[in-house]
């Protein structure tokens, strides 16, 4: 009988512990789940960027198709999608906390800013695209890489497009001190090279087959030379506050590139409404890009190029860790 009242007592105690266990268990759990709700409330609008050219074709689904608003009213979440297009001002943004989201930035604008202490991370990959930024010329005697030597070359210094050109020029043997290089926006230096005030302008995206209507042709491609890496990237003060808001951030992004995959008609539709390209002109255009946008190990590499082309070329004089660059918001 002594035995059987040990027992009992023995179990009476642990039924208790467990119990006691599983209450601490439950209770953390909410803790867990007030913290996170409470995040959410205190979060009243989120500021994505919005960048449609050269043919950001999952920002205009997005943006067309109601995605994030329709994720983030749930949370009473105001959206809203400053249109700015130049990667520096959408640094200079997030710096200032007055932008969430870069949704479309150059790989170079990111590094850039990260080694002048700014906290930026990069969350995904948004496109590789090429095809989509070439070296173009009016003059019919241009015709290869060879003989942009002695040109007058107008684009967008730190961009991607500088890059292609000074790959280029490698390629050839050359180095920028071999050609006449100006820095202007892509619209002026298109019309500066239909003008004939310049030889040779570094264009991009929609803007390539426009200028081929007006009688220019394309030297070269990024093909073979770049991936032309366009990231997506966010704040660091955000991310460490709301990372469940970014993570449903790029749940909704793969949500726009599963609706671009079903509904490929209804999405060359919105895009060129949008940019005002015909619609043969998107479907060709379409196939350029590459949207996955997982971080891949050849990715990584680019990266790494991008950072050396700047250091190379006078534009960074402190490396970072590429590595501490990129955010794994999937944790």
């Amino acid at each position: 009988m002594k035995i059987l009242k040990k027992v009992g007592i023995i179990c009476s105690c642990m039924v208790l512990i467990t119990t006691s266990l599983i209450g601490c268990g439950s209770t953390q759990t909410s803790k867990d789940a007030n913290n996170k709700q409470e995040a959410v409330e205190n979060v009243k609008n989120i500021n994505i960027s919005y960048v449609k050219a050269p043919l950001n074709v999952p920002s205009i689904v997005e943006k067309k198709k109601n995605l994030f608003e329709d994720e983030f009213s749930k949370d009473s979440i105001k959206v809203t999608f400053p249109e700015i297009t130049e990667g520096g001002k959408m640094t200079e943004a997030v710096a200032a906390g007055s932008l969430d989201f870069c949704n479309a930035i150059g790989a170079t604008s990111v590094i850039l800013a990260a080694a002048n202490g700014v906290n930026i991370k990069i969350i995904g990959m948004y496109s590789r695209a090429p095809k989509a930024f070439t070296i173009m010329a009016k003059d019919p005697s241009i015709k290869t890489v060879a003989d942009l030597k002695g040109k007058k070359i107008v684009g967008p210094k730190g961009t991607i497009l500088h890059q292609l050109l000074l790959g280029a020029l490698k390629n050839g043997n050359m180095k920028i001190e071999d050609v006449q290089f100006i820095n202007m926006g892509i619209p002026q230096g298109v019309s500066a090279m239909m003008s004939g005030s310049a030889d040779v302008a570094l264009v991009a995206g929609a803007t390539v087959p426009q200028a081929i209507e007006k009688g220019a042709h394309v030297i070269t491609t990024g093909e073979g030379i770049l991936d032309a890496t366009i990231v997506i990237a966010a704040s660091g003060n955000f991310l460490d506050k709301h990372p469940d808001i970014a993570k449903r951030y790029m749940a909704v992004h793969n949500k726009s590139l599963e609706f671009m995959k079903s509904n490929q008609e209804e999405t060359y539709k919105l895009a060129s409404e949008e940019t005002g390209i015909s619609i043969d002109k998107v479907k060709e255009m379409y196939t350029w890009y590459d949207f996955n946008p997982q971080i891949t190990d050849k990715d990584m590499k680019e990266l790494e190029k991008t950072q050396a082309f700047l250091k190379e070329n006078a534009m960074l004089n402190k490396t970072i860790d590429i590595k501490g660059l990129i955010k794994d918001i999937t944790k």
